[in-house]
């Protein structure tokens, strides 16, 4: 804080130096204990919306696999039944204590968790792919060591000894990756403004202000995703690919999909993530993948079908993980050597008996402003010691390895024990690149596992299920680590205490184990047909994951021509460009691009890059004209368009399983194609 020495109101000087403060709105408000944040009706409410979030998620992962984001939804969601709860009770005298925005928070992590694991359980995926049902459709490798029937009692008991894994495995991270790193995660960085809004003390001018354009661009976006779901079918049908490039190259690659969840995250990511996103889009589909695909009939066979690992996907997959891994690694050397740094100077002062002299404070950098100053106190107040998390990931690691191997034959003690050396590491990774793009590549580092553990095992040795299994594992610490770490953001700029958020992920983490599994089991035993391809819930992932498998207990050798060698080529260009970027210095290095976003498009696609760099833009342009403005309000209205797009995925989804189709089907055709269609038309 800067010392005023003019005589003047300090907190009127403060309002002056820092007028976009929000937390200055909230000084009146005063922060409760972390016991305090976790109410029994917080969690009663959590229960609730779990049990809703959870058959949603579930319904859709047993149909499309596609699982929107539920932050949002989770949020407002929480606040509009407690604050119903809360006007109840106050009308009728027996409210003893208000609704904070501490406990809306706690609500919204502890659903999210919940209805995360419909999702990590991999009832859609990894699990279901272990029945005989789908095991029938593979044709290969179905003999019954490679097959597990699914029974409610095992499921639970195998998603308790994995579930709790992530949240352990990155704790001790949580100040790095929120404060020093000072990731992004945009998702938690809309929710906790939404929350934020909902409960803004009444009379703050530029606090009405910044809801005022949060709730405009909240409606024009919840607006603009039911007009594209209403004329374009539901799934963009062709007007969410707007061209943006003519090269033939780029065709079908990149567009721009009027997105405006990726507008708004593209208006909160800083501008490297975003060209970094771009470049990376470029460089895969618009250069290397074209390229591979000359390649077909040669690098690999031309009649596979796009979902092979075999072919041009095992370049997208693979490449992509080498890039994180290489990120990912150099950066968590980087913090290893650091904290054994800072030990060693501590040790070296506490035994010579001088005072360091080195290394700032948080707390007292000149440049945090009055937020970061009062978020980050508030952060660092309530500590987990880091003995708990190391105590809690060894304690569940080592019951867990004793534990899958009676429930999966094929897995060995060593498989697991192996997973879990390294799952901390690619914990870290998906955690961080989580917060740099909010894309959570959980699925991506299973995959790896399935190669990994199942070759290790052998096909003669139910190698299949050994892979499938471990996958299970790794998706469940991965996924989970990096909601861990996104409700840490939205807890930090919410001041709720990190105790009661970690607190609140393990109360919501067991309600997902226990609710997720009967959701499931309720689908298993009413739907005969579940899986069946062209049934009401074909689960179309399931037999993805099996088919990969069994192409991984062939081994690293399965993969086509060249990829592991382009693998450890962009592997070592990772640790190169951030041995670059260490070695410039600031200055330059905010030119160079950053590889973990650079990977994220290399598998997902380059669809979202456009829409990403146009949220920049806007932000870039609004900032010229009007700077002030655009500081006070830019992340208003960024969070306005995330929210917005979010809240639509719950209406859509109960729209889609309730087969309701939208009626109009719009398209943005090429000169050429419009020319192409017209003729047909006329014939």
């Amino acid at each position: 804080m800067q010392t005023i020495e003019d005589g003047r109101d300090p907190q009127q000087n403060v309002e002056e130096i820092k007028p976009f403060s929000i937390e200055q709105v909230f000084d009146t408000k005063t922060v409760p204990p972390w016991k305090e944040q976790l109410t029994t009706r917080a969690f009663v409410v959590s229960l609730v919306l779990s049990v809703l979030f959870s058959i949603i998620v579930m319904k859709l992962s047993l149909t499309t696999g596609v699982i929107p984001s539920l932050n949002v939804g989770a949020g407002l969601l929480g606040f509009f039944f407690v604050k119903t709860w809360t006007k109840l009770l106050q009308k009728s005298g027996m409210l003893k204590h208000d609704f904070t925005r501490q406990e809306n928070t706690v609500i919204q992590t502890c659903v999210v968790a919940s209805s995360g694991i419909a999702f990590s359980g991999g009832f859609g995926s990894y699990l279901f792919a272990m029945s005989d049902a789908i095991a029938k459709q593979s044709k290969e490798i179905n003999k019954e060591q490679n097959i597990k029937n699914l029974s409610l009692g095992w499921i639970i008991g195998f998603l308790f000894v994995v579930s709790f894994l992530g949240l352990f495995s990155v704790v001790p991270l949580r100040k790095i990756m929120v404060i020093d790193y000072k990731l992004v995660y945009p998702s938690g960085t809309a929710t906790a403004h939404l929350i934020n809004s909902f409960h803004t003390p009444q009379g703050a001018k530029l606090a009405k202000k910044q809801i005022k354009e949060l709730n405009k661009f909240f409606s024009f976006s919840f607006l603009w995703a039911f007009f594209q779901w209403f004329f374009t079918g539901g799934d963009g049908c062709g007007f969410s690919k707007f061209p943006t490039f003519g090269l033939k190259a780029f065709e079908r690659r990149m567009y721009f999909d009027f997105s405006a969840t990726y507008v708004g995250t593209g208006m909160i990511c800083p501008y490297l993530i975003n060209i970094s996103i771009l470049v990376g889009a470029i460089l895969s589909w618009g250069i290397m993948w074209p390229l591979i695909e000359t390649k077909k009939g040669d690098w690999y066979p031309a009649d596979l079908p796009s979902s092979s690992s075999q072919g041009l996907q095992g370049y997208k997959i693979f490449i992509a993980i080498a890039m994180i891994l290489g990120d990912g690694l150099y950066k968590l050397l980087i913090v290893l050597y650091q904290i054994l740094s800072s030990l060693f100077q501590q040790y070296s002062h506490k035994k010579t008996g001088d005072l360091p002299i080195t290394g700032t404070s948080t707390l007292v950098n000149p440049h945090f402003s009055y937020d970061d100053e009062r978020r980050t106190d508030l952060f660092l107040k309530d500590q987990i010691p880091s003995w708990v998390a190391l105590g809690g990931y060894v304690t569940i690691a080592a019951i867990s390895t004793i534990t899958l191997p009676y429930i999966f034959r094929p897995l060995k003690w060593y498989h697991v024990f192996i997973v879990y050396i390294f799952a901390p590491i690619l914990a870290f990774c998906n955690a961080y690149g989580c917060g740099l793009t909010d894309w959570s590549l959980a699925s991506t580092y299973g995959k790896l596992a399935i190669f990994t553990i199942g070759a290790w095992a052998g096909v003669a040795n139910g190698g299949v299920l050994a892979g499938l299994a471990a996958c299970g594992v790794m998706m469940n610490i991965v996924a989970t680590a990096s909601d861990l770490i996104q409700d840490f953001k939205t807890g930090y700029q919410t001041l709720t205490s990190p105790r009661s958020m970690f607190v609140s992920q393990i109360i919501g983490t067991a309600m997902g184990c226990i609710i997720s599994p009967c959701i499931f089991w309720l689908f298993y035993n009413s739907f005969h047909n579940l899986g069946v391809p062209g049934s009401e819930y074909p689960a179309p992932n399931a037999l993805v994951y099996r088919n990969i498998s069994i192409l991984g207990v062939e081994g690293f050798s399965s993969l086509p021509k060249h990829c592991l060698q382009l693998c450890y080529a962009f592997f070592a260009a990772a640790i190169l460009v951030n041995l670059i970027r260490s070695t410039v210095g600031k200055k330059w290095a905010k030119f160079i691009p950053l590889p973990m976003a650079m990977a994220i498009p290399f598998y997902l696609g380059g669809y979202f890059a456009i829409d990403m760099c146009v949220g920049s833009l806007i932000l870039f342009v609004w900032g010229k004209v009007d700077k002030t403005n655009a500081e006070a309000f830019g992340a208003a209205v960024a969070s306005g368009l995330i929210c917005g797009d979010g809240l639509w995925s719950l209406p859509s989804s109960v729209l889609a399983l309730a087969g309701i189709q939208p009626p109009i089907c719009m398209k943005f055709l090429s000169r050429k194609a419009n020319a192409g269609v017209d003729k047909f038309l006329g014939s």
